[in-house]
């Protein structure tokens, strides 16, 4: 790292040119490209994909996106010819549009059912041939457009379904207002507008070329519609904590009376290689994503990793080409006069973070049972946590243009909640006596308890010679997200089903999208212990290699889990108990993503590491020099904790501002990331982690011999000078 750096200082200019270059190319490639983000996944092997499959084959127009255009009246009835006109006009555009390959009108002999008892509210339901993913912006945002005209003079028309969801406002604020906030901790940590502004070109450079590459990846890889937001809330994030601890290096080097050049190096080699294994780190914990066979997880760990990796690259090159021109400037005005009048003698550790190791070493037992304490509490929620699919009465409120919500309200209110996500009974059929076992079976589903209606069952002509597809709808009683609704979906299949079939040879499948979902959180749910458990172990092993111990890494996990506990029960209690949903923007109340824990887990154990590789490297150096477990554990901290403190307020700051998101998951996740990193800056790293270190002394670097010399050796910060052990006053 030391040669790289050197070579960036002294070519910086043509670092420079090259990162200019590569953002222009990158831009110009994903604009060139496009992006093609898709709003879910569907998981193979499972009975919803099966009864899906069946559809594709039979009715292939019509098995894409199904929307439900809702109308309502405020005082006559949807039936009014003058209403009934209108309306039918509107559908008859919508009919025409492209990829509508059907149209069931309220009006019409099919749709009698889709008009409320009291007659105030009706539905028409719009079959796309393809899936909303499939749907461009534009497209979607005509279809919403048609479909609303009828609006004003008493009648509200709102559209229902992912199609429709698309066309939400999105809020653009939450990067501008992380920036902002991250500048101004920036600001107040180095007092310097210019060494402020660093880190923030620096990693501005490489996130807009990083995500200009996913976007063009997008195309060839399966991404969820969240992945753009979510890499820029990793990558700006780890971007500015990598730079910025690189940068205090180097500063600290400057005011020690180093030259520009040997601040740039001597920062690379230290700060620079735990940066690098703490990009590596975090790549790894999110390539865990693959174990769990979901195509958009896959999709989105490639994209927040190079997400990571492109700011991890421009702060150990541009940056040290950035310092190279701006030199002694990046220092305060007080701190180059101190440096001109020769005053070197300049101590990198923390008198105030002193102070606070020795508290912590005095009273280790009491101050770690304390924050031990909180941690367990925060996780306590995380008990109850139940994984599912939102509905769109989920969907933000606060912007008039959420056409999802309203549709949803409107829905409920003249039908019931489970209209807007019916299950679907399919089956192949190939003879008479199926079709009517066929019958029998949605006869016996709408008996059951927690159904509100069913549909006549609808045969679908297959190619010729080939069995059929039965289908019929099946609308709960509760809405798509509700625990009622999943346990009617399990009800369903082991029960209701097999009992009408009485051993008839027909295999009748439960799907549509509100299975797919229940589905997808089941298998998610299924797979989450092992992705947690190979993200661990890699982790230890890394870290075991690093240390040369087997409890450093094994107090890292510990304190890991801890972080994540404490973030999923923070998420459980905002997002599913709705506690304290209003500071957050939380409309409605519903079951945890299935994408969020899987998420969150990677990218908080990535940098949860980051945070262990800083501190711990630093008490790792001086115990190589000392042999002094408890001064090791001291300096570390005193040197480290200002460093780290900052760092995690600007990733409070940056995730904290993606809460203003209104995509549910990207919010979720944004909480429960700023939670994590909050508690693991104040309570692990500050108190436990040393607590638990002073408490285990010399035993801290125990490594059986035997193990020792088969471990290949990774120096992650070697010893490039000599610290000296007094505080800064």
């Amino acid at each position: 790292m030391r040669q790289v750096a050197r070579w960036c200082y002294s070519h910086r200019r043509v670092v420079l040119a090259g990162w200019i270059a590569l953002l222009v190319i990158a831009v110009f490639v994903g604009s060139s490209t496009g992006s093609n983000y898709g709003s879910g996944s569907r998981l193979s092997g499972t009975e919803s994909a099966t009864a899906q499959e069946l559809l594709q084959k039979a009715a292939p127009s019509a098995s894409g996106d199904t929307e439900r255009v809702v109308i309502a009246t405020k005082g006559g009835a949807v039936t009014a010819p003058a209403v009934r006109t209108r309306v039918e006009a509107s559908l008859a555009k919508v009919a025409k549009l492209p990829h509508v390959s059907g149209v069931t009108s309220p009006y019409s002999p099919a749709g009698a059912k889709q008009i409320s008892r009291d007659g105030h509210v009706a539905f028409a339901t719009v079959t796309f041939n393809k899936d909303a993913k499939d749907i461009t912006a534009g497209q979607a945002t005509t279809f919403v457009n048609t479909a609303r005209a009828p609006n004003g003079g008493g009648v509200q028309v709102d559209v229902l379904g992912d199609v429709a969801a698309s066309t939400n406002a999105s809020s653009s604020s939450a990067t501008m207002l992380g920036i902002v906030g991250a500048l101004v901790v920036l600001i107040v940590v180095f007092g310097s507008l210019l060494s402020a502004l660093l880190p923030l070109v620096s990693t501005g450079i490489a996130l807009v070329a990083a995500l200009s590459v996913v976007d063009a990846l997008s195309n060839t890889i399966s991404m969820a519609s969240f992945t753009q937001q979510l890499c820029i809330l990793i990558g700006l994030g780890v971007g500015i904590d990598y730079s910025l601890f690189i940068l205090t290096r180097a500063r600290t080097a400057m005011r020690r009376g180093a030259s520009t050049e040997e601040a740039v190096t001597t920062a690379a080699a230290t700060a620079g290689r735990a940066v690098l294994f703490a990009g590596i780190t975090v790549c790894i914990a999110l390539c865990g994503m693959f174990t769990v066979g979901v195509s958009v997880l896959s999709g989105a760990a490639v994209a927040a990793s190079v997400a990571v990796l492109f700011p991890m690259a421009a702060s150990q090159t541009l940056l040290p080409a950035l310092i190279g021109f701006l030199g002694t400037r990046i220092l305060t005005r007080k701190q180059r006069a101190a440096l001109e009048a020769g005053e070197t003698d300049v101590p990198e550790a923390s008198a105030r973070w002193a102070r606070w190791a020795g508290r912590v070493q005095t009273h280790r037992l009491g101050f770690g049972l304390a924050a031990l304490a909180v941690m367990v509490a925060l996780a306590i929620p995380a008990t109850s946590l139940r994984l599912g699919a939102a509905d769109f009465g989920t969907d933000p409120t606060t912007t008039t243009t959420t056409t999802t919500h309203r549709a949803y309200e409107l829905l409920a209110a003249g039908f019931g909640p489970g209209f807007s996500g019916p299950l679907e009974l399919v089956a192949p059929v190939g003879s008479t006596a199926q079709q009517n076992t066929f019958k029998q079976v949605v006869t016996a589903a709408g008996r059951t308890g927690g159904v509100a209606a069913v549909t006549a069952p609808q045969l679908l002509q297959t190619i010729p010679g080939q069995p059929g597809v039965a289908v019929a709808q099946v609308y709960p009683t509760g809405s798509p997200q509700d625990a009622s609704t999943s346990d009617l979906i399990t009800t369903l299949r082991t029960r209701v089903i097999p009992t009408a079939l009485q051993g008839q040879p027909l295999r009748v499948y439960v799907g549509g999208q509100t299975a797919l979902a229940d589905d997808q959180a089941t298998q998610l749910s299924s797979k989450l212990p092992l992705f947690v458990g190979i993200v661990v172990a890699l982790s230890f092993v890394l870290l075991m290699i690093v240390f040369r111990s087997l409890l450093i890494p094994a107090t890292a996990a510990v304190m890991n889990l801890l972080s994540a506990g404490a973030a999923f029960g923070v998420i459980t209690a905002v997002f599913q108990k709705g506690w304290l949903d209003s500071l957050v923007g939380v409309s409605r109340t519903g079951p945890i993503a299935p994408l969020a824990p899987i998420l969150m887990f990677a990218v908080l154990f990535g940098l949860s590491m980051d945070y262990e590789v800083f501190l711990v490297s630093r008490i790792h150096e001086e115990w190589l020099k000392r042999r002094d477990n408890s001064y090791a554990v001291d300096h570390g901290q005193a040197v480290t904790g200002r460093t780290i403190t900052a760092l995690a307020i600007i990733m409070v700051v940056v995730f904290a501002a993606f809460t203003l998101s209104t995509d549910r998951t990207i919010k979720m996740i944004g909480l429960g990331m700023a939670t994590a990193i909050a508690v693991d800056a104040l309570l692990v790293r500050t108190v436990l982690v040393p607590a638990i270190m002073h408490t285990l002394g010399n035993a801290n670097w125990y490594l059986p011999r035997r193990l020792d010399r088969r471990l290949p050796h990774l120096d992650v910060e070697p010893a490039v000078e000599t610290e000296r052990p007094a505080m800064a006053k």
